[in-house]
């Protein structure tokens, strides 16, 4: 009888072997498989912000919007992308001499940037499609709220909550490849990024597109109004909304990030069940 799962040593080689993969893209198949990664991940959260926005209660916000926010993993899944946060597993075939680091850093430096310009496509579209208009511009107020939560957050905050972050998605990526049917990747992969958004765990790439989307709605005077109506969000506040902003957390949740998909994941699943060779 046919096994329905892979088990974790083949789970990792054929992490391995993708990676061998991975690192070895043409230019131009790397940099435009990272735009639509960057794209699908801020879809998800754009809509699971949708979802959420005029739900009071902490809690039950977050699980509302974990609910949502999972389709971006299964878009990049099902459809292909390469995404900074998974791509940090790429460190156990550097680990396992199959190519070499700076082939590691290089894809990641140029799927980082690729993943911020399909974001930022996704935050134009949103923007002017009229989405944050729903709820009398509440959707937009709270996209500033959101932002400003992410842009003022302190560095050891984002190195912890991007390393818890990146633990839940790597292990979704490894258990949807654990699965050999549709479904069972489905499945595998909402429970683990459903546990993070509820978490309320730093994702760099999602980050993408919540600060800048507060950043777009902090230009509209009617978002802001609403936000200092239902929020208290002064003006003094609404100025850490800045390039700055962005980068105060970014720079941050990616070195957690890459602390949680490599050394978090990646070290310990390398090094239980990685299959060596024979000598």
């Amino acid at each position: 009888m046919d096994k329905i799962f892979n088990s974790p040593e083949e789970v990792i080689e054929a992490n391995i072997c993708g990676g061998e993969k991975k690192v070895s893209l043409p230019l131009p198949k790397m940099i435009l498989l990272g735009i639509m990664a960057g794209a699908f991940i801020a879809l998800g959260a754009a809509t699971s912000s949708t979802a959420a926005h005029a739900v009071t209660n902490v809690g039950l916000s977050r699980f509302v919007a974990g609910a949502i926010f999972p389709v971006g993993l299964m878009l990049i899944t099902f459809i292909g992308g390469e995404l900074f946060t998974g791509n940090c597993l790429t460190s156990m075939g550097a680990m396992d001499h199959r190519f070499s680091w700076g082939k590691v850093i290089r894809n990641l430096c140029i799927i980082w940037l690729s993943n911020l310009v399909g974001a930022l496509i996704i935050v134009a579209l949103t923007y002017f499609s009229g989405n944050l208009d729903y709820s009398a511009g509440l959707l937009g107020a709270y996209s500033i709220k959101v932002a400003l939560g992410k842009a003022t957050i302190t560095p050891i905050k984002g190195i912890a909550s991007g390393i818890l972050c990146n633990i839940l998605v790597c292990a979704a990526i490894l258990m949807g490849a654990a699965s050999k049917d549709v479904s069972g990747k489905v499945w595998a992969i909402f429970f683990p990024i459903m546990a993070f958004v509820v978490g309320g765990f730093e994702h760099c790439v999602a980050n993408m597109f919540y600060i800048p989307m507060g950043m777009l709605a902090a230009t509209n005077d009617t978002y802001v109004a609403k936000a200092a109506e239902a929020y208290g969000i002064t003006a003094d506040q609404l100025a850490n909304l800045s390039v700055a902003g962005f980068f105060a957390n970014q720079i941050p949740v990616t070195i957690g990030n890459i602390l949680g998909g490599m050394i978090f994941v990646g070290l310990p699943c390398y090094l239980a069940h990685c299959k060596k060779k024979q000598a």
